[in-house]
């Protein structure tokens, strides 16, 4: 049975000894200055008319409201917070992780996908893990992403230098204790140095990627690799690209939702809304029996799917456009019992126009524990949006380069006949997945959360509260939440807890009874459920943005 989720995911890293109180922030407390207080500017919501930024800790959102007062853009706020956010939430997310991003430009209407997750080196072989694949240590990372998605965003979008973005990230560094601040110090300023030397912020931009990844960035990390048991060598540092992708998009009631592909858990929030669209939730009310039972079932179909389909799809053939078809949708509603919990994993058959696999043989690893992520999100006036995941927990530091590696390979398996089985070259599917939703074209909410397989299980909560029950983004992220372990963890793909609700104590004993009465295993889970925040705009061009303030979450907005 898979554990419940304790959000946030408390750091293994000794150094970090964060304070998780209502409101508070979360400090890497031997990293900051101790008598250096948060930011006035950065609360647990805000509001502006020229751009708002939403995050974790709030020495990283900070400055990057400042960036947008400076006359920055959303890329930029947005890679000043990610860079700021390797020291503040370091328990989370790292310079040598991973962070897929969803950029909406304001002048082209255009959203797209900067796949920023690496892949498994050529020596991660289903032989050389035919023991098992490690949740940790220097064998368990894929390549570095962190850094190449962020100087993908800045030369494609952003207007400011690698220099400029990186600069709270160095101050931060610089009022460190840690050996590994003073060592990524000099990492960072060798990327600076890089930039330094070209003659155009394009080129001091590439010039910062390939100081990293091909010259001598990527050699002291290859020499370590090869020293501790790891399998990261500088050809796969040299090899790794971020990919420009087209998102994937469904309609919800008028609303275009969009998401990374199947390579994230992403589509299946495509595919518990389209289930859920089929149903009158307003009539039955927000957190009702009836709805919270819905949601649930149809995120236990679209979570099987997930389960059974989802995987790189440059190395294997993903069904996304069946899975995402009407008909299909239409097969599998009925599956919903509007009285009854299921306790089966019922993935479907979208290629054979069947509701239900004829035969589904579902492995799972041992039990563990789920991981976290952290958060980021940024907009400015001009109609530009970021909705970014970063994470990178549980890595080791590749010694001197003060770099924390991801563990992300364990989102593999490796069953030989596994869509998501681990093959060299490989994005593993993982969970970030942020989301950004449309009006007529126009963005007016973005969405990121942290919180392992339960990311787009809050994210359908926040679309329903959005789109459904017109509430504020201060007031969604703060609401009662529910979700369910009823799918395989996507961490060691652990076995599934069927027919359970997870669900915050205070949607009230008389809801909870009606819902064991459908037959849902309840356990209540106190505080934040996952960890959410939204940036929302409204029909007047304002910006409103929150954090759950029950996980140390920030916002802060400017205004003209």
């Amino acid at each position: 049975m898979n554990t419940p989720p304790r959000i946030p995911h408390l750091p293994r890293r000794d150094f970090l000894k964060a304070s998780i109180l209502a409101g508070a922030t979360i400090l890497a407390g031997d990293s900051l200055q101790a008598n250096d207080p948060p930011p006035k500017t950065a609360s647990w919501q805000a509001k502006g008319n020229r751009g708002a930024v939403a995050g974790g800790s709030a020495h990283a959102v900070n400055p990057a409201a400042q960036m947008l007062e400076q006359g920055g853009n959303a890329a930029d706020a947005a890679a000043t917070m990610l860079l700021a956010m390797c020291v503040t939430d370091s328990s989370l997310f790292c310079f040598g992780g991973e962070v897929p991003i969803l950029y909406h430009d304001g002048a082209t209407g255009k959203v797209e996908v900067i796949a920023g997750m690496g892949t498994a080196p050529k020596l991660a072989t289903l032989e050389h893990f035919s023991k098992g694949i490690p949740r940790g240590g220097p064998a368990s990372a894929a390549v570095p992403a962190t850094l190449d998605a962020i100087v993908t965003l800045l030369i494609r979008h952003g207007t400011r230098t690698f220099a400029t973005v990186a600069e709270p990230l160095l101050k931060l560094l610089a009022a460190g204790k840690e050996k590994w601040h003073a060592d990524l110090r000099v990492t960072v300023s060798q990327l600076i140095d890089a930039e330094k030397a070209t003659t155009d912020r394009t080129s001091g931009l590439r010039a910062v990627a390939d100081c990293f990844y091909r010259g001598p960035v990527a050699i002291a990390l290859d020499q370590w690799s090869r020293a501790h048991g790891g399998l990261i060598r500088a050809e796969d540092l040299a090899a790794h690209l971020t990919r420009i992708e087209e998102p994937l998009t469904a309609n919800y009631r008028g609303y275009t939702i969009c998401k990374c592909g199947p390579w994230t858990q992403g589509p299946c929030l495509l595919q518990a809304l389209a289930l859920i669209e089929g149903f009158d939730v307003q009539a039955l009310g927000r957190n009702s029996p009836s709805t919270i039972h819905l949601a649930v079932e149809a995120l236990k179909l679209a979570l099987a799917d997930r389960d059974v389909f989802y995987a790189d799809p440059q190395y294997e053939s993903v069904p996304m456009e069946a899975l995402l078809n009407r008909q299909y949708t239409e097969l599998r509603r009925p599956l919903i019992d509007p009285d009854h919990a299921s306790r089966e994993l019922r993935p479907g058959n979208p290629l054979g126009g069947k509701a239900l696999l004829d035969r589904s043989d579902p492995r799972f690893g041992p039990p563990s524990v789920s991981h976290d992520t952290t958060t980021c999100l940024a907009a400015d006036a001009a109609g530009n949006f970021v909705a970014a995941t970063p994470s990178g927990w549980g890595g080791v530091l590749a010694g001197s380069t003060g770099v924390w590696l991801n563990s992300r390979l364990q989102s593999f398996n490796n069953w030989p006949h596994s869509p998501n089985r681990i093959i060299p070259g490989k994005r593993p599917r993982i969970t970030l997945t942020p989301t950004l939703i449309l009006k007529a074209g126009r963005p007016v909410l973005a969405i990121s959360v942290a919180g392992g397989d339960g990311q787009d299980q809050t994210t359908l909560q926040l679309v329903m509260n959005y789109v459904d029950y017109g509430m504020a983004a201060d007031a969604s992220v703060v609401a009662s939440r529910f979700g369910t372990n009823h799918h395989i963890g996507s961490f060691g793909q652990t076995p599934p807890s069927l027919g359970s609700l997870l669900i915050n104590p205070d949607l009230g004993e008389t809801t909870i009874a009606a819902l064991k009465a459908k037959g849902h295993a309840v356990q209540t889970v106190g505080g934040a459920l996952w960890v959410p925040c939204v940036i929302q705009r409204d029909e007047t061009g304002g910006f409103h943005a929150a954090g759950d303030p029950r996980a140390g979450r920030h916002a802060a907005a400017i205004s003209f």
